[in-house]
């Protein structure tokens, strides 16, 4: 603003300079003195030239910048003019500009690299007027269904018609479904598709994401077998570093000449650690060979008012001996087709579970519901105890996982290894301040 002002100024102090040599010029007319008059005029000219250059370059100047701030280039290269303060302003704004584009064209830059690294499949369309043009696909889409990156949908679908045909029936909406898609024209593999729409600045953006099932299962058994690993070899050295200890302890008692009566007690107390390590230990591999080698499940149609009530003619006297109430409101009959040993087996794990979530609460109570809906049949048992802390609600499933110090920590990951080998499935939330686990199976 300064320095515009200050152009305009300098512009002001021109023309009362030229207006100035004109009325000196004429006066010199009057007074008969041509020679000077006609060189008064000369001098009037030579002004006009010059400010006709100055607002001629400094136009040009100015709407050659303001033309490539529109035109988004900043190639421009204004260094010589950069001194002349009368262009201050105008070269701050577009030097803030130049930064600002460079900072866009980083993190457009960052932005494609990740997702070009990411190994599923990424798609942005952008709607211009009624057609979808690709605003972007990453490297990963282009290579694993081998389609060249183009930019129009209409080239897409050539390439890609399960996938797009898919898109097109819900009308460019969020979807979420499998799709079997040929990849290099030979596999036909199963992917999961995910696609939603959203709109940025008035430009409408759909955005759609394949995952391969078969990289989804192995990242899943990868994490799953790195937990098991880390719980086993957790168990393992909790219980051989110490009896190696011992050892040594041992040796060197045996090696004494003379054994005195404290040695002799060393020896009793290390031989009766070892013992219970060693049973510990030996509980541990069993915990594990009982969820390696869980049978197939000899299905039969089953009660479940029957199942229900086995499992609590079991636990009844452990509940009763921790006034633990049991509100069971199943009173429907209902069939389904289980392993009777297995599910109750289930149930007693449960059961359990909440039995021992309910040892510090002041109301002790465990509710048993049951509700059918579409050909299945969803079982809860929920309790009254402290819940489930939220650090540890991703873990309660994986083996040997326990918050219980005598726990062996294969309950609730035998419960949703039968469950899931009947073709169901368990989990649990926190309801009304409960702690439910939900089973669902299929009626019979």
């Amino acid at each position: 603003m300064f320095q515009s002002f200050k152009t305009y100024k300098l512009l002001f102090l021109r023309l009362i300079i030229i207006v100035l040599a004109i009325e000196i010029s004429l006066f010199f007319f009057k007074k008969g003195l041509l020679f000077t008059g006609v060189f008064g005029i000369f001098i009037v000219l030579i002004l006009l030239r010059e400010m006709y250059f100055y607002i001629r370059n400094f136009v040009l100047l100015y709407n050659k910048t303001i033309a490539s701030i529109l035109q988004n280039d900043f190639s421009s290269d204004f260094s010589k003019h950069k001194f002349n303060k009368n262009y201050h302003d105008l070269f701050h704004l577009y030097d803030t500009l130049k930064n600002k584009q460079n900072e866009q064209i980083s993190r457009d830059i960052i932005y494609r690299s990740i997702l070009n690294n990411i190994e599923t499949g990424i798609i942005i369309l952008q709607k211009q007027d009624n057609d979808w043009n690709i605003f972007l696909m990453n490297d990963y889409f282009s290579t694993h269904f081998n389609v060249p990156k183009v930019s129009k949908w209409k080239y897409l679908k050539n390439q890609l018609p399960a996938l797009c045909e898919i898109i097109e029936q819900d009308n460019f909406q969020e979807v979420k479904t499998s799709i079997e898609i040929s990849v290099n024209e030979q596999n036909t593999q199963t992917f999961v598709l995910q696609a939603s729409r959203t709109e940025i600045f008035e430009l409408d953006y759909f955005i759609v994401l394949l995952d391969s099932i078969q990289n989804v299962v192995e990242k899943k058994e990868k994490e799953a077998w790195v937990n098991l690993m880390k719980v086993i070899s957790h168990e393992l050295l909790n219980s051989i570093t110490p009896i190696r200890s011992i050892c040594q302890n041992l040796q060197d008692l045996v090696e004494q000449d003379v054994m005195s009566s404290e040695d002799l007690e060393d020896v009793k107390n290390s031989v009766e650690t070892m013992l219970r390590r060693s049973d510990h230990l030996q509980k541990f591999v069993e915990g594990y060979r009982k969820l390696a080698m869980l049978p197939s499940p000899k299905k039969e149609k089953t009660e479940l008012q029957q199942l229900i009530d086995n499992g609590l003619q079991i636990m009844n006297p452990l509940l009763k001996q921790k006034n633990i109430e049991i509100v069971n409101t199943i009173h429907f009959k209902r069939y389904i087709h289980v392993d009777p040993q297995q599910i109750e087996q289930v149930f007693i794990n449960l059961l359990t579970n909440s039995m021992y979530a309910l040892k510090d609460s002041l109301q002790k109570q465990i509710f048993i519901s049951a509700e059918t809906k579409e050909n299945r049949i969803f079982i809860r048992i929920a309790d009254t105890g402290k819940g489930i802390e939220k650090e540890i609600e991703n873990k309660i499933f994986l083996p040997f996982f326990t918050t219980r110090t005598e726990g062996a920590g294969i309950g609730l990951t035998l419960c949703k290894s039968i469950i899931e080998a009947h073709g169901g499935y368990i989990n649990h939330k926190s309801e009304d301040q409960k702690t439910v686990f939900e089973i669902c199976l299929v009626e019979e």
